[in-house]
């Protein structure tokens, strides 16, 4: 555990330390989001953030070679295919932040980084952990869910995108969740803790607090395209080489907590505020969920009378309840776990639909 926090804090200071520098850049560039209808921020910000971010994730690899325990039981082979899979997102990310690729292009060079992440870095789903079982499917199957993952996470971080602070907010707490997930149930199975999906949810952890400094309303650089892909993709590489390797018949007296339930639902609801957003607007937008629009979660939260910064918090809250109260079920009996989800879903609806009207009071 003390090599992982380590790399959090590494990960955490590279990225804080580089990105005034990257703001400087993106000004000098004109890498500038302008004031558009969709948006809520009033004055035109700087982005290319996820390039700190991108340096952040970089330094956590070079210093984990160097430990006693993540140095010789991580693959790094594979971890730096997903270093290079993640350099062609932040790069084609960046090139959008500057020039502004059209959607089309966006997704092929998506799919590009996940060909580079799967096929030569071997991060790949090989089977599906369901109903307690490996169910295994044919390879173009697998290898088309692969991408499909990468490209569904890369699209729910950058939803996500829409208010200060909220897409590196929401992906800390995703990957936090699924980092306890992940060490958790190594120890459970009495197996080795030091895997590449834990190192990555550590190392996205400490990027993301790193950068949320600059971010956080008012924010003074924006993560843009490069960061939004960026983290989409070390998210999705993390959800993959844990899901589609993990046995779920490794400990028969974990298989009604574990095998069943949280190898499928965790890895989705980690990122279910993002991924509804997602749904929602492939069906208000007809399938065409790239066009613009002012109807976000977030979008939505501020109309009903929330300010900035509450709306930003309360969809943090949202989050960690949603992610952090499936988590339970690894922890607590059923019935326990059950009723704490509850409550806290219960809890932020109450907050969502009672602050503006203690506001207006």
């Amino acid at each position: 555990m003390r090599e992982y926090l380590l790399i959090a804090i590494v990960a955490a200071a590279i990225t804080f330390i580089t990105t005034p520098g990257i703001r400087w850049a993106a000004v000098r560039w004109n890498a500038v989001t302008p004031v558009r209808g969709r948006d809520v921020h009033t004055v035109p910000i700087p982005r290319l953030g996820g390039v700190g971010l991108l340096l952040g994730f970089a330094a956590a690899i070079l210093v984990a070679r160097q430990l006693p325990y993540l140095g010789t039981r991580i693959d790094y082979s594979s971890a730096l295919w997903v270093l290079a899979a993640a350099g062609i997102a932040t790069a084609l990310g960046a090139i959008d932040d500057l020039r502004e690729l059209d959607p089309l292009t966006k997704v092929a060079g998506t799919i590009v980084a996940a060909l580079v992440m799967s096929v030569f870095g071997g991060v790949q789903l090989l089977f599906l952990p369901i109903l307690g079982t490996q169910t295994y499917f044919p390879q173009s199957v697998l290898f088309a869910l692969t991408v499909l993952v990468v490209i569904a996470t890369t699209q729910a971080v950058n939803f996500a995108d829409g208010l200060d602070g909220l897409a590196a907010g929401t992906t800390a707490i995703a990957a936090a969740t699924f980092f306890i997930w992940s060490y958790a149930t190594r120890q459970n199975y009495d197996t080795d803790v030091f895997t590449l999906a834990t190192f990555i949810s550590a190392a996205i952890v400490g990027c993301c607090l790193g950068f949320l400094p600059h971010n956080f309303h008012p924010a003074k650089l924006f993560m843009g395209d490069a960061g939004s892909l960026l983290l989409g993709l070390l998210m999705s590489a993390a959800l993959i080489s844990f899901t589609g390797n993990f046995d779920p018949a490794g400990d028969q007296a974990q298989t009604s907590k574990v095998a069943i339930l949280l190898p499928i639902a965790l890895p989705v609801l980690v990122l279910a505020l993002p991924v509804l957003d997602v749904l929602l607007a492939f069906v208000r937008r007809g399938g065409k969920f790239w066009h613009p629009d002012k109807k976000h979660l977030h979008h939505r939260l501020m109309r009903m009378g929330h300010p900035h910064r509450q709306a930003v918090l309360l969809l943090y809250l949202w989050s960690a309840s949603v992610s952090g109260g499936v988590l339970l079920f690894n922890f607590l009996s059923t019935q326990v776990a059950t009723s704490l989800l509850v409550a806290m879903i219960l809890i932020c609806l109450a907050l969502t639909i009672g602050l503006p009207r203690i506001s207006r009071r």
